[in-house]
């Protein structure tokens, strides 16, 4: 198993990058937030899970421990596949999710594209007496690199969660005001704020 990747950033998109180690490009899934610490040409540690199955071989990559540790556990979930265990750590960080699975918090859970009240009853049940070995801090905000427009990060990242493109678009348009009242905003801020406005549409 591949738990760790170091090397330098070859390209970035809003739930992926590349990162070149020794010559040899590794396309790595991640979430808004992890990408959002990376620019092209930095450097790159990441904390990896992969995922092996019989047509697929793929790599996950967080920039905190606690985030490949949170999809890992969400994968242990009947019915969890690695797309839903990705949004759900994009969605919700480490520590809101042990409060939303102690707390049967389905408003929490269900915030996550793919995710109804059933499906979140399940992942409660299943994950209840599993994270307590989970942290509970936010991982920090970083400000995301100027060459990477904001509403493009926005919308590829709500889309690659499940939302039309049409839904993406509305979400960036009612986060538009948030983003130019900061100088530089960060994706993870934006993609929170996004989100919210879908759910409260």
């Amino acid at each position: 198993m591949i738990a760790q990747v170091h090397g330098t950033v070859a390209a970035i998109g809003a739930t992926w990058v590349v990162v070149d180690v020794n010559g040899l490009g590794l396309r790595i899934g991640t979430t808004p937030r992890t990408t959002a610490m990376l620019r092209v040409g930095g450097e790159a540690l990441l904390h990896t899970a992969m995922i092996v199955r019989e047509d697929d071989m793929s790599l996950y990559g967080f920039a905190e421990r606690d985030e490949r540790e949170c999809f890992a556990l969400c994968l242990s979930a009947s019915g969890v596949g690695p797309k839903l265990a990705l949004a759900i750590v994009s969605v919700l960080s480490p520590g809101q999710l042990v409060a939303a699975v102690h707390s049967e918090d389905l408003g929490q859970l269900t915030q996550v594209p793919g995710i109804g009240r059933k499906g979140a009853q399940k992942i409660i049940l299943e994950l209840r007496d599993r994270v307590a070995a989970l942290g509970v801090e936010d991982p920090p905000t970083v400000p995301t690199a100027g060459a990477q427009p904001w509403r493009e990060q926005v919308c590829e990242g709500l889309e690659s969660l499940g939302w039309s493109s049409r839904d993406a678009e509305a979400a960036a348009d009612a986060v538009a005001g948030l983003a130019e009242s900061e100088p530089m905003p960060s994706v993870s801020t934006l993609m929170k704020a996004a989100l919210a406005s879908l759910a409260r549409a």
